[in-house]
């Protein structure tokens, strides 16, 4: 079983995976975490989060017979942090997070894992297993956490000491008694800097995050009403946020993607707020094929980049691009472009923040 661990780390690499490890399947103190989080109702809306009870945290209660799970990263960077932040300082950028600019990771990890499944079988013959990238109840970080990849920031991501926290993860559940990794330690220290940028301080605490203040919950979790107070705190975010990566001073390791399928399609990294809130159904639909953040549909896509527009300086331009939207068939979206055109006819422009930037980013 050590030889064959050592070769399941071997093909993981060769299929493109930048890691990968082993766990056993005791989260005992990852599902004490994961009750009091769902206790403190930091889910919102995310009702999956409790829906399937006990197996989220014991794996082979999801797959019988589980008793090691393997865990793999896929670094997805498509730019460096000072980039990312020029987009977030220019109030008229739409910004996206990077983790969506490019296709689906989901069937692409899926497909990867798959493949180093059958060359496992081809070793060992038949044995039982299932594959897993976000599609199922998992607690992927802590399974993460315990094979070895990293360990669970302050902001709640895995971060690695030598490449950050900019990657996805995917998961084999299997019954073959491989050898587990030690745990990742912890490395944080005393540094506090993804609390404190963090937009909607949705980071209450060290490790714990209210995901009903989360820029990335509120523009892509949240179906119904963005709560006005955190409306104005949103800016020009309209898919997700990225902040507590960019500031995370273990990022400065971060390397950029080698795969293709991570690199920004249809110019989504740089475009104009005003462009893509002109995008009909259709238009959407054709320019987030195969991107994750189809699963938003138009009208949330119209209701974030309304916000936004709401936040930016006030502008004839936006006014007029405003008004028509005041007839959409959707009560969200009109609600939404109310208070956007509210706000520009008030010229209540949310200043975008000045940060005094570590010497990492620039």
């Amino acid at each position: 079983m050590e030889k064959l661990a050592l070769q399941i780390k071997q093909w993981g690499q060769e299929l493109g995976f930048q890691q990968v490890g082993i766990s056993d399947t005791d989260l005992s103190e990852a599902e004490t975490h994961l009750h009091n989080w769902l206790n403190n109702n930091f889910h919102g809306e995310m009702d999956y989060m409790q829906r399937h009870g006990p197996k989220r945290s014991r794996p082979a209660l999801l797959h019988e017979g589980t008793i090691s799970v393997i865990s793999v990263r896929m670094d997805y960077l498509p730019e460096s942090a000072a980039a990312m932040n020029t987009s977030l300082r220019d109030p008229a950028k739409a910004y996206i997070s990077r983790y969506a600019l490019g296709r689906d990771y989901h069937k692409m990890m899926r497909n990867r894992l798959q493949k180093l499944a059958d060359k496992i079988q081809l070793q060992v013959g038949l044995f039982g297993y299932r594959a897993f990238v976000d599609s199922a109840p998992v607690l992927e970080k802590a399974l993460a956490e315990k094979s070895g990849l990293g360990w669970i920031g302050k902001h709640s991501n895995l971060i690695n000491r030598k490449a950050g926290s900019w990657f996805f993860l995917g998961e084999i559940f299997t019954d073959l008694p491989l050898p587990p990794d030690n745990k990742a330690t912890a490395h944080c220290g005393a540094c506090n800097a993804c609390l404190d940028i963090c937009p909607t301080q949705a980071i209450v605490a060290p490790y714990q995050v209210d995901a009903r203040r989360c820029v990335s919950y509120l523009t892509i979790e949240l179906h119904g009403s963005i709560p006005e107070e955190l409306r104005p705190l949103i800016g020009n975010r309209i898919y997700g946020c990225d902040d507590c990566q960019i500031i995370c001073p273990w990022n400065r390791f971060a390397r950029m993607t080698g795969e293709k399928d991570f690199s920004p399609r249809h110019q989504l990294d740089t475009r104009q707020l005003l462009e893509v809130f002109a995008w009909s159904e259709a238009t959407f639909l054709t320019k987030t094929e195969g991107s994750a953040i189809r699963r938003i549909g138009h009208q949330r896509w119209l209701r974030n980049i309304a916000v936004a527009l709401g936040n930016a300086a006030a502008t004839p331009q936006i006014i007029e691009a405003l008004k028509p939207m005041l007839d959409h068939h959707s009560a969200l979206v009109r609600e939404h472009v109310q208070w956007a055109l509210d706000q520009q006819l008030a010229g209540n422009a949310i200043p975008t923040s000045q940060v005094d930037l570590p010497a990492y980013l620039s």
